[in-house]
């Protein structure tokens, strides 16, 4: 693929005007510093993504800076590079076709979670609803090709969390779109926040699997306006 057509340009300027506004989100909760951190959003059917470029700091992101790749990661339209993390982005779309949407933060209570090389247990009930369990630890992977997405996928295959927390590095989410991947972003450093708190007042107090699945069940289906 070498442009974008006529056909995709209406959901290519829709996907870039809302990446601006969710990568406002980034630092206004506290999960990024400078310009590191991005997000992508998934166009839906047809094979292409839109990302965030590489070293832009977030008060200088507009539309059109937003860069249109293809499921290779290979850049279809733009005038700058990449985000650095295109390589991962770009796995995780091509390998989980439910995705569309990728967020990538290095959230400091979360990321001192990946620091340790340790899950963030489920002890708490928004655990629970979010997550359906503890936030998982993901493999340690250099930037730059399909290690990182390849970590991402093969521990979020099957696991009900939307985070994933990429040993010695940071924080990757995901959702059925951008929103939803930034919101699990929010709610992964949230969590990681409080059971750090909670483990310097005492032992931790895991929640029991069973009613794990019934929080996570009622919260997935019951509970908001018929969506969360």
């Amino acid at each position: 693929m070498t442009a974008v057509t006529p056909e995709q340009r209406p959901l290519v300027a829709a996907a870039r005007a809302l990446l601006v506004s969710l990568h406002a989100e980034l630092p206004r909760h506290g999960l990024v510093v400078w310009t590191a951190g991005n997000i992508s959003a998934r166009i839906p059917g047809h094979n292409l993504f839109v990302i965030k470029p590489s070293g832009i700091r977030y008060d200088d992101l507009r539309a059109h800076s937003m860069i249109v790749c293809d499921l290779d990661g290979t850049v279809v339209e733009g005038d700058l590079s990449p985000s650095s993390d295109t390589a991962a982005h770009a796995y995780v779309y091509r390998h989980m076709s439910e995705v569309g949407g990728v967020v990538h933060t290095h959230s400091p209570y979360a990321t001192a979670w990946a620091a340790v090389g340790e899950p963030i247990p489920c002890v708490i009930t928004a655990m629970a609803d979010e997550f359906g369990g503890e936030i998982p630890i993901g493999p340690f992977s250099l930037i730059g090709d399909d290690s990182i997405g390849e970590g991402i996928v093969s521990t979020l295959s099957g696991h009900r969390s939307p985070a994933v927390l990429m040993r010695n590095h940071g924080v990757f989410t995901i959702g059925s779109n951008a929103t939803d991947a930034v919101k699990a972003a929010v709610m992964c450093e949230d969590a990681a926040r409080t059971v750090f708190l909670a483990r310097q007042l005492g032992p931790l107090v895991a929640l029991r699997a069973d009613d794990i699945d019934a929080l996570y069940a009622r919260y997935t289906n019951v509970y908001g306006q018929g969506n969360n």
